[in-house]
């Protein structure tokens, strides 16, 4: 088991979720940050006076998704979220040690479904 985290641009977030339903992953959880990496903000002036946004808004996708869709969800997520850009996003892939569904009980593979 596996579970990804993408950060991605806010506008591309409906590519993204056409892209994985594409490739049948359906299930993902999806908050809205704040972040900075290669892109390094923007400076803002209001009522002259300066500075600097460096906190940029991001949405954040989490999946959690047994060993056989790892390589389809990473490639959805790609294609969807692509533009060429700085700023495009990252994902990262963390091994999932354990997963149980509260309704049933189940865990491992089973509860995710």
């Amino acid at each position: 088991m596996k579970l990804i985290i993408a950060y991605i641009q806010p506008h591309k977030l409906n590519d993204v979720k056409r892209s994985l339903y594409k490739a049948e992953v359906h299930k993902m959880s999806v908050t809205n940050a704040l972040g900075c990496g290669a892109q390094r903000g923007y400076q803002e002036s209001y009522r002259g006076i300066k500075f600097e946004v460096n906190l940029l808004k991001k949405v954040r996708i989490e999946i959690a998704i047994n060993e056989d869709f790892v390589a389809p969800t990473i490639e959805a997520i790609i294609a969807g979220a692509r533009t060429g850009q700085i700023g495009d996003g990252k994902i990262f892939v963390l091994d999932l040690p354990e997963c149980i569904r509260i309704r049933t009980g189940e865990r491992g593979g089973d509860a995710i479904g």
